[in-house]
C-alpha cells in the first residue's frame, strides 16, 4: 500500500481511535496497560508529525522516520514492554497510521480474498472460498468510522450521515464498500474484496480445477475470433479473475477500452484504454455513468469493448455496440444460472426508458451475444466454470441456448467441498466453421461427448 497516500493533515487523523474514556473497555486479553501505552505513543506520535515535510519524503524514508519515532516514544514509557509486546505495538501503530488500522494484517495474508467488517466488534474473513469469524476488532465505532472517513478521503469522496454509501478503490486494487448509520442498523460495516497481487492465468484455473483444458482452448478461440461472450454467476464466483484472463487472449494489435465502477480490471497488455465511472459531488453534480462513459468509448476508435459489470441502462448501449461492429466485446452479469442471466439482460435493457416490445429485446440479445459462460461457488467453496453455452437464436419467442460443456455435481466429498465431473455435451456449436475461418485450429473430438475430468478428489 502507498504510505504516503495514508498520511492526511485533517481532523480525523489527529484524534486516536484509543482517546475515547467513554468508549467500552479495552477488548479482553489486550491489557489495560497495553492499551494505555499503545494510545498514549499513538497521540504523542500524531502531535509531532510535520505531516507537510511527511508528504515529501520518499515512501521507504517516511516509514523508516516513523518507525524510528515510534520506537523512541516506546522506549520512553515508564512501564517498559517486553520485546515481543513492543514489536507488536510497533507493528499496530504503523498500521494505524499508514494503513487500516487492526485489519491491515489480513491485507499482507495472501490467503485472505474477503475481509468482511460487521460493526467494531465482529469481523470474518474468506480464505480458500469459506468464511471464517476472527478475534481481531476495533476499539469502538468511532475507531472504524475513522478509517472508513481515511479511505474515502483517498479517492476524494465523502461519507457521512447525508452520503451513507461509499464505494471506493485502494491502491493495490482491492475493493471497499461501506454504509454507516442510519442506514446500517449495528453500526458502521465495511467490505473489502481482494484480488491476487500474482494474475491468475488459464493454467493455474486448470490446476485448480476451475476448468479444464478443451474448455480452455474452446473459451481461448472464441476470444481470438472476435464472439461477443457474456460471463455470469453469483457474488465471489470469479467472474472477474475469468474475465481478467480472457482478455489475455485479445491480439496483441488491436485497441481495447475497459469501463468500471470500481477498477478492478488487470489486462496485460500495452494498448489499453481504462475509463472509471464518477459518483456525484457533495452537490449532487458531476456523476458520470458506464451509459455515458459507453457512448464516448464508442467515438474512441475501440476494436473491442470491455464492460466489468452491466447493471443499468448501460446494456443496451452494449447489446448495440456489439450489434454495430465491436465485435469480440465481453462483460459480465449477476445471475444464478444462464437463463437468468439473459432475464437480467431484458431487465436492464427496459431501464433505459425507450419501451422496447419484448420480443425485440431479445431479438437484439440473439444477435448480439454469441457465447455465455456461467460460473458458481459450489458447496465448500470452490469456485468453477459450471456451463458453457451458445446463444443459437430465437424460436418464437425464446432466445436458444444449447451446452457445449458443462459441470455435473454428484455428491459431497468427506472435506465438505462438491464433487462431480466436467463433460462435453456432444453438440458441434453453431459457430464452429466461423472460428475455423478466422484461423482457430481446434480439435477434431473437441466436441465429441465425453468426461472430462473428475473432481472427486477436491
Amino acid at each position: 500500500m502507498d504510505q504516503n497516500s495514508q498520511i492526511h493533515p485533517d481532523k480525523t487523523m489527529n484524534a486516536s481511535p484509543y482517546s475515547s474514556s467513554s468508549g467500552p473497555e479495552p477488548v479482553a486479553g489486550r491489557g489495560v496497560l497495553t492499551q494505555t501505552i499503545k494510545a498514549n505513543v499513538h497521540r504523542k506520535f500524531l502531535e509531532t508529525l510535520d505531516f507537510v515535510e511527511a508528504r515529501r519524503m520518499p515512501a521507504e524514508q517516511l516509514h523508516a522516520e516513523c518507525s524510528r519515532r515510534v520506537d523512541m516514544l516506546l522506549n520512553e514509557q515508564r512501564c517498559p514492554l517486553t520485546g515481543p509486546e513492543k514489536a507488536q505495538l510497533l507493528r499496530e501503530l504503523m498500521d494505524e497510521i499508514f494503513g487500516l488500522g487492526p485489519i491491515e494484517e489480513f491485507l499482507r495474508d495472501p490467503t485472505v480474498s474477503d475481509v468482511l467488517v460487521n460493526g467494531s466488534h465482529q469481523i470474518y474473513v474468506e480464505r480458500f472460498g469459506r468464511l471464517e469469524p476472527t478475534d481481531v476488532t476495533f476499539r469502538d465505532n468511532d475507531h472504524l468510522m475513522l478509517v472508513i472517513q481515511r479511505i474515502a478521503s483517498q479517492v476524494g469522496r465523502r461519507i457521512d450521515e447525508s452520503s451513507p454509501m461509499l464505494d471506493a478503490r485502494l491502491v493495490d486494487g482491492t475493493r471497499v464498500n461501506a454504509i454507516i448509520p442510519p442506514l446500517s442498523l449495528v453500526g458502521p460495516v465495511m467490505s473489502l474484496r481482494r484480488f491476487g497481487n500474482m494474475p491468475i492465468d488459464a493454467d493455474k484455473l486448470i490446476e485448480l480445477r476451475a476448468i479444464v483444458p478443451g474448455m480452455s482452448v474452446f473459451l481461448e478461440a472464441c476470444v481470438r475470433c472476435k464472439r461477443n461472450i457474456l460471463i455470469s454467476g453469483g457474488t465471489g464466483t470469479g467472474k472477474t479473475t475469468l474475465l481478467n484472463i480472457m482478455s489475455h487472449w485479445i491480439p496483441p494489435t488491436e485497441r481495447v477500452v475497459t469501463i468500471e465502477d470500481a477498477a478492478e480490471l488487470q489486462l496485460r497488455r500495452v494498448h489499453w484504454v481504462r475509463l472509471e465511472t464518477r459518483p456525484p459531488n457533495i452537490e449532487g453534480r458531476g456523476e458520470v455513468t458506464q451509459r455515458d462513459l459507453l457512448r464516448n468509448t464508442l467515438r474512441m476508435r475501440p476494436d473491442r469493448i470491455i464492460i466489468g459489470e452491466v447493471r443499468g441502462a448501460e446494456t443496451l448501449d452494449m447489446l448495440q455496440a456489439m450489434n454495430t461492429g465491436h465485435e469480440g466485446s465481453m462483460t459480465t452479469v449477476h445471475a444464478n444460472n444462464p437463463r437468468d442471466a439473459l432475464r437480467r439482460l431484458e431487465n436492464m435493457v427496459s431501464m433505459a426508458g425507450l419501451n422496447y416490445p419484448v420480443h425485440t429485446i431479445r431479438q437484439q440479445t440473439a444477435s448480439a451475444l454469441h457465447l455465455l459462460v456461467h460460473l458458481g461457488r459450489l458447496t465448500g467453496g470452490r469456485r468453477k466454470v459450471l456451463s458453457i453455452a451458445e446463444i443459437t437464436g430465437m424460436e418464437g419467442d425464446t432466445i436458444c441456448l444449447q451446452d457445449l460443456f458443462r459441470f455435473a455435481q454428484t455428491g459431497i466429498n468427506t472435506q465438505g467441498h462438491a464433487k462431480g465431473y466436467f463433460e462435453v455435451c456432444g453438440v458441434r456449436p453453431q459457430m464452429f466453421e466461423h472460428l475455423q475461418s478466422e484461423g482457430a485450429n481446434l480439435p477434431g473430438d473437441l466436441f465429441r461427448r465425453q468426461k472430462l475430468g473428475s473432481c472427486d478428489n477436491d
